[in-house]
């Protein structure tokens, strides 16, 4: 293997710093044993003895070679002196104590013959010559990167945490060179800590002083250094920070500590997620894995937002088979080459196809005879939908349904359908054909009571394609404006993987027919969640980023509903899960409307709202855009 310039070069200014600090090794632990004869005779020269001059000379390179061997099997040349603290401290004591026993031998060697107290104050001045060259060099380095920092850092940095996290974040930014913020100062909410000192940087307060502080040393960038923090602890030191107009990052998670150290490169923008201060949830994953199992699972829709994040968890439950089917092939191609990187074991199969083929769909039941369907696939974009009606009748509603009829005809045990709040009391088209979806669930499961169907509604997933917030971070980036269609416009939000989760939890419940909703915590304003973006990102809204407000969109609703009234809500074991129990309906002439509909849709019809309008009342649409 050939190393390049750079890393010749790295690996020469490696020897040359181990050969001066070798140097500086014999030099000290020769000077400390003529220091310690030159002190035994009270510092007069001419009172030494010259057979105890000889004696030394001899004395002297036979314990620079020993010290010199022991120090290298004790890895004192293998550290990183730049970071030495105890774990160094104690690999000298301990190379040290092995020194003792080499020391007191040698005071028996006739030819090593010199006054008792010369080894003993040899042997302790050599020690404190080795601690003092290598604690030194960090000295050093230090008041280096003190003296460099005052020309080149570009950003006061307030660390909110005073814990191993803070002390990381700090040690890491005055080790690096090429640093571009300096600790200015600590806060910690714990009162024993308070007036104390980490890594020479006083903890001034607790989260309540943070404005103070701010002010006080010019802070532009706040620093959360608080991994282990609850989910409700950080939305309230947030709102605190996002009022200082100050840039606000975090550290890593614990998780991502315990896998590897936390550097600086590592720290990240808060999350808006983080800012909405929902607890962890608590899912019941021995069960869900146990169901899962040694199953065939295929997921429909499997390169998508949701779709993908199922694929990523039903993996970790160790499937007998992953079938991932999708019409587009970049997503399908993402997501499995992710899932051959991170579970090679996986049996994974990759399929290309469209949930309205009939005859496609029945041919990958039929070769891999799945015992679980997710069918996440859909058209969600409601804007784009209320533009092209039709693709939402052919795509969502009769998608489910062929995907569905063929789980009855080839023995699926369970079909989970992804429904959304904006099923409930519909004023879009791409809601009304969720709707319609989840009474093809209904149907079939009372048609077909051998194979459990069941649907699990919830809102937005942060993060998804076409989420708010990739977009408000791009214009954010772009210098604006931000653009919110109301401002009064409220929606739930929950995490993709927290979704997920509840999703396949839901599933172990099911007898047949349900619609599960999930608990998607309390509303968030799109309003304040785009104010709230731009003050994270150390901008003020409204003068350096301007918000706009667009209008609603066609379709849009200024709220979400998760339930419908009549559909009444059952507790489940887990208190974020609710059944929603199916609303009666002639089947017979449901099947009679879906026919329709399919036929209707094919023939580009311009009145297909109106005619969806008929088959699901608490649909109103706007009949104005067709």
């Amino acid at each position: 293997m050939q190393l390049n310039k750079s890393e010749l070069g790295k690996d020469s200014s490696y020897r040359k710093r181990l050969l001066l600090i070798v140097l500086a090794d014999i030099v000290c632990i020769a000077f400390s044993y003529l220091f310690a004869l030159w002190v035994r005779f009270d510092f007069v020269l001419s009172n030494i003895e010259a057979k105890y001059l000889i004696n030394l000379t001899w004395f002297i390179p036979v314990i620079v070679l020993i010290s010199i061997f022991v120090y290298y099997f004790m890895r004192l040349y293998h550290s990183i002196w730049i970071f030495a603290s105890v774990n160094e401290l104690i690999s000298i004591i301990e190379a040290y104590l092995i020194l003792l026993v080499a020391v007191v031998l040698c005071s028996f060697i006739p030819r090593f013959n010199l006054p008792r107290s010369v080894f003993l104050m040899g042997y302790f001045f050599s020690g404190v010559s080795c601690v003092a060259i290598r604690f030194m060099y960090r000295f050093l380095r230090y008041i280096n990167n003190l003296d460099n920092s005052k020309e080149t850092c570009g950003e006061r940095v307030l660390l909110v945490g005073a814990g191993s996290s803070a002390r990381e974040v700090i040690k890491a930014s005055r080790s690096n060179p090429n640093h571009d913020f300096e600790v200015e100062a600590l806060v910690d909410d714990n009162p024993d800590k308070y007036k104390r000192y980490l890594e020479g940087i006083q903890i001034e307060g607790n989260r309540h002083t943070i404005p103070e502080l701010v002010k006080k040393h010019h802070i532009n960038k706040i620093i959360l250094a608080m991994p282990g923090a609850s989910a409700q602890d950080k939305k309230a030191i947030i709102n605190i920070c996002k009022e200082t107009n100050c840039k606000v990052q975090t550290v890593p998670s614990m998780t991502q500590i315990v896998n590897e150290d936390v550097k600086v490169s590592k720290i990240r923008d808060v999350e808006i997620e983080e800012l909405l201060g929902r607890e962890e949830t608590h899912i019941n994953l021995e069960e869900i894995y146990k169901s899962l199992e040694n199953r065939v699972v295929m997921v429909t829709g499997g390169g998508g937002s949701i779709g993908s994040e199922l694929c990523r968890q039903i993996a970790r439950a160790k499937p007998k088979q992953l079938i991932i089917f999708d019409i587009y092939e970049n997503n399908a191609y993402s997501i499995q080459q992710e899932l051959k990187r991170k579970v090679p074991d996986l049996n994974l199969v990759t399929l290309i196809g469209s949930v309205r083929n009939t005859k496609r769909v029945d041919s990958v039941l039929d070769k891999y005879r799945p015992e679980i369907i997710f069918h996440a696939a859909a058209h969600k974009h409601v804007p784009l939908m209320e533009d092209s009606p039709n693709e939402s009748i052919k795509n969502n509603v009769m998608g489910t349904y062929k995907v569905a009829q063929a789980a009855a005809r080839y023995g699926v045990k369970r079909f989970l359908l992804i429904s959304t709040d904006k099923a409930v009391n519909p004023t879009n088209i791409m809601g009304a054909s969720k709707r319609l979806c989840e009474m093809v669930i209904q149907m079939m499961s009372r048609k077909h009571p051998e194979t459990i169907y069941m649907a699990v509604r919830f809102g937005n997933v942060l993060g998804s394609n076409g989420s708010v917030i990739p977009l408000f971070k791009k214009q954010i980036a772009e210098g604006g404006p931000v653009t919110v269609t109301d401002p009064n416009i409220i929606r739930y939000f929950m995490t993709i993987p927290e979704a997920v989760s509840l999703v396949l939890e839901a599933s172990l419940y099911a007898k047949g027919g349900e619609i599960f909703v999930l608990d998607m915590g309390e509303p968030v304003k799109i309003d304040d969640m785009a104010r709230n973006l731009i003050k994270l990102s150390g901008l003020t809204p409204d003068v350096d980023i301007k918000v706009e407000y667009t209008g609603l969109r066609p379709g849009e609703k200024l709220y979400e509903e998760l339930l419908m009234d009549e559909e009444g809500m059952t507790k489940t074991e887990n208190k974020l899960i609710f059944i929603g129990y199916p609303i009666k309906m002639d089947d017979q002439q449901f099947e009679k409307d879906l026919a329709y509909i399919d036929e209707a849709s094919y023939q580009e019809v311009n009145n297909i709202k109106e005619i969806v309008q008929r088959i699901v009342p608490t649909y109103h649409p706007d009949l104005e855009t067709k």
